[in-house]
């Protein structure tokens, strides 16, 4: 990637974190919530094409009583890595209630396999889940 292209990109990330997280977060905690939105979205991209596969791989496992999934959920997302929960990143922002955006950003982060487990708990990115749906920084409103 040129310079160019990358300072673009920061620019634009830096814009949406003055727009939406000025007067919620200071500055310096920004980062808090911009890189593990990020590797968020990220992820979710990458799992947009197999997401049904995923979902429907699920119910034949969970029809089969099978308890170690996650083998054959990342397989068929073809990835090191899955998501198991109903949702996409997209779908929360239309939530209309706060506490229907919370509990289903929890299970959709929940959905996440246990290697990205890890990487949101070293992130501590559902301790940010609160004041980001009182802010209306996902979206959802009352």
């Amino acid at each position: 990637m040129d310079n160019q292209i990358h300072n673009t990109i920061v620019s634009f990330i830096w814009g949406i974190a003055d727009d939406c997280l000025r007067d919620v977060y200071v500055r310096g905690k920004y980062r808090d919530v911009i890189l593990p939105m990020t590797v968020i979205r990220r992820l979710d991209a990458m799992l947009e094409d197999s997401k049904e596969a995923v979902l429907d791989m699920k119910k034949k496992l969970d029809e089969a009583r099978i308890d170690n999934q996650w083998s054959a959920l990342c397989n068929v997302a073809g990835q090191a890595f899955c998501n198991a929960s109903p949702f996409r990143l997209r779908d929360l922002t239309s939530r209309a209630k706060k506490q229907t955006l919370k509990a289903d950003l929890e299970a959709y982060l929940d959905g996440f396999s246990p290697n990205v487990q890890e990487i949101l708990e070293k992130f501590r990115f559902r301790n940010q889940i609160d004041t980001m749906i009182e802010a209306d920084i996902l979206g959802g409103g009352d």
